[in-house]
């Protein structure tokens, strides 16, 4: 009875019923824009942490990569002190030595021979450093017991005839019993008439890797894998699980395709992201190839940690939302009455707002109760939609001044390599075409010739970096190269010269591979010297061929390196194409690289009339290619044809 009477006093009242209505509808659009506010943050939760899952797996990778990569680098760093020194066998146990000291996150290196290389040293020669007890020990590997030369790391470089890594092995200490679980960049000694020799291997320590990868944690309880070639676990939490079991042993017994699917997707060098359970917990798995090793790295983040202080979260909202359902009703039911009047100038005055006119003043609240808050609220918000538009405004004209600036870099930059052909034109013999394609708006790469009296001297060039960092060292390395040339230096003076000064002062650690040349155009003979770049082709009718280079140093890295030149007598009438990087390592839409067979395919297929005509060729058949595909680095070209005099 007391329950009919207080309904029917509230439906009496005006302030009752408005205050009920409010409520109700306060209700509906708060349970919706709360349903669409959780559903939309949830996707934003797991969009953040895909993005920051997926960037420290970049960041893991390219540690790894960065370790495997120091390796090789300590590898091409040593040999050719080896190839210095193979008339003196005891250098090289001070080589291996150096190796570990100069090279912290190497675990060993060994430098080992064939049978009887040193006829004085015996059958085994093959010194050996590495890490014991936080001190370098060389020893001398090599018995009866342990044939060196039937081990994987000292064959698969013979058998491959190229550096390679072995998969990861267990190296036990046959003094001290000590174990370590390591893998060996290997890369195969060549004598002079091209003979295997022996084998440089440097070792990395699996446990420093481990220690390095595992140290990634995105959230508290995540934690990363790597898989080597056979889904063996090569980095786990787990150490019972290293080397002895792979990602599909726990399967055998209770099979799991979504486990099995994700390791043949590791194995297979896919990279992506999945959702599977692991031991009943829902995990997200993100995964990413090492190129280098064909391993991949995981990182397996639990979906209670990513949603956990979203869940948190949201039962807080919805328990104020609730509480302030009900003091809404209770306050509205005595206040609607009264505050009618304010309200409604307030309405209009935020239609004002609504409609554009932003610099329209709200009228100052008499009270200083919700409507008031209300009143200042939409003030605040009217200051910041003010401020935010002028700093939008501000922002869109200094985006396109950069904008700007850029497209003149890019001019500037293009201005600077010669760009009209032929570039000679009195001088008939002469037929020389060039083409250079920034990736960004600004580029690292460059060409460049000049002619002397009868002698035509050109470069091609590949500075490390992209962008405008690269830019800046382009264009001092090919004024250095206009200067110093102007002394009718060989190459291998001009790139010593060039080396020595762009190598001071370089703290950023940038470097530049380059192929310089100088042809004299009365007998054909060409000298040049390569400083770490690709090779050029020489070509013909039906015939393709890289021409074999010695190996020198990039510019920038050691400015004491002593450059070697090489020449041929006679190159008239045969094409050459110079070219950087940015055409070999051209990649589709499914990250297949262009690749050399490619470009002598091209240069195979017809002749060609003129050099523009043999760029125009891998210029047409590389965009075919990449089908669009964004480049990933600055693609120049240079092709050159020295006909005889008539």
């Amino acid at each position: 009875m007391k329950n009919s009477k207080f309904l029917k006093s509230l439906g009496d009242s005006l302030a009752s019923r408005l205050g009920l209505w409010v409520v109700a509808i306060s209700t509906l659009i708060f349970i919706a824009a709360l349903g669409y506010f959780f559903l939309e943050s949830r996707k934003a939760v797991k969009r953040e942490a895909i993005e920051h899952a997926t960037q420290l797996l970049d960041k893991t990778v390219v540690r790894v990569n960065g370790i495997l990569d120091n390796a090789t680098i300590a590898a091409d760093n040593i040999d050719w002190l080896v190839y210095k020194n193979l008339d003196n066998p005891d250098a090289m146990v001070d080589l291996a030595r150096n190796a570990i000291l100069n090279n912290p996150g190497l675990y060993g290196c060994s430098i080992s021979f064939e049978p009887w290389f040193y006829p004085k040293k015996g059958l085994y020669f093959s010194p050996y450093a590495h890490i014991d007890n936080g001190s370098v020990t060389v020893e001398m590997v090599g018995s009866d017991d342990y044939q060196y030369f039937y081990m994987d790391w000292y064959q698969l470089p013979h058998l491959l005839n190229q550096p390679c890594w072995t998969e990861p092995y267990i190296d036990a200490d046959r003094e001290t019993g000590n174990v370590e679980m390591v893998t060996s960049y290997c890369k195969p000694l060549i004598g002079n008439s091209g003979e295997f020799i022996g084998s440089l291997s440097l070792d990395i320590s699996l446990a420093w890797l481990s220690e390095t990868i595992l140290s990634v944690k995105p959230y508290p309880n995540s934690y990363s894998i790597v898989l080597g070639r056979g889904g063996t676990y090569l980095v786990h939490p787990d150490p019972e699980k290293l080397m002895y079991q792979t990602i599909f042993t726990e399967t055998l017994e209770t099979p799991n395709p979504t486990i099995s699917d994700l390791g043949h997707a590791m194995l297979n060098g896919e990279e992506g992201m999945r959702i599977l359970d692991i031991n009943g917990v829902r995990n997200f798995v993100f995964y990413k190839p090492v190129k280098e090793t064909n391993w991949s790295v995981a990182i397996i983040c639990p979906e209670k940690d990513i949603f956990g202080a979203f869940s948190h979260l949201r039962n807080l909202v919805i328990a104020i939302v609730i509480i302030g359902m009900i003091l809404m009703f209770l306050g509205f039911t005595r206040l609607i009455s009264n505050e009618l009047a304010p309200l409604r100038r307030l309405v209009t005055q935020a239609d004002t707002i609504a409609s554009g006119r932003f610099n329209e003043l709200l009228p100052e609240p008499e009270n200083d109760d919700e409507i008031g808050q209300l009143t200042r609220s939409f003030g605040h918000m009217q200051t910041s939609l003010v401020n935010y538009i002028d700093e939008l405004t501000e922002t869109t004209a200094n985006n396109e001044r950069i904008e700007g600036e850029l497209r003149i870099a890019r001019d500037i930059q293009m201005s600077m390599v010669p760009r009209i052909f032929p570039p000679f034109p009195e001088r008939k013999e002469i037929d020389l075409f060039a083409s250079m394609t920034p990736a960004k708006e600004v580029g690292g790469d460059l060409y460049d010739y000049y002619l002397i009296n009868d002698k035509l001297y050109f470069c091609v060039g590949d500075v490390s970096g992209k962008g405008v960092p690269g830019s800046l060292l382009m264009a001092v390395s090919r004024n250095l190269f206009r200067v110093v040339l102007k002394q009718i230096l060989p190459p291998a003076e001009i790139a010593r010269q060039i080396n020595e000064i762009i190598s001071n002062d370089n703290d950023q650690m940038m470097f530049m591979t380059m192929f310089l040349g100088v042809v004299d155009l009365k007998t054909g003979r060409m000298e040049y010297c390569n400083c770490g770049h690709n090779p050029p082709v020489v070509f013909s009718e039906g015939k393709a061929e890289f021409l074999t280079v010695k190996s020198n140093v990039p510019l920038g890295i050691d400015p004491t390196f002593e450059f070697e030149g090489e020449a041929m007598e006679d190159i008239r009438e045969q094409p050459f194409l110079f070219y950087t990087d940015g055409l070999n390592e051209a990649e589709n839409h499914v990250h297949e690289q262009y690749g050399d067979d490619r470009i002598l395919g091209v240069l195979r297929s017809a002749p060609y009339s003129t050099a523009q005509d043999a760029i125009q060729r891998i210029l047409v058949d590389l965009a075919a290619f990449v089908n669009g595909a964004e480049a990933s680095d600055d693609l120049t070209l240079l092709c050159l044809k020295i006909a005889k005099e008539a």
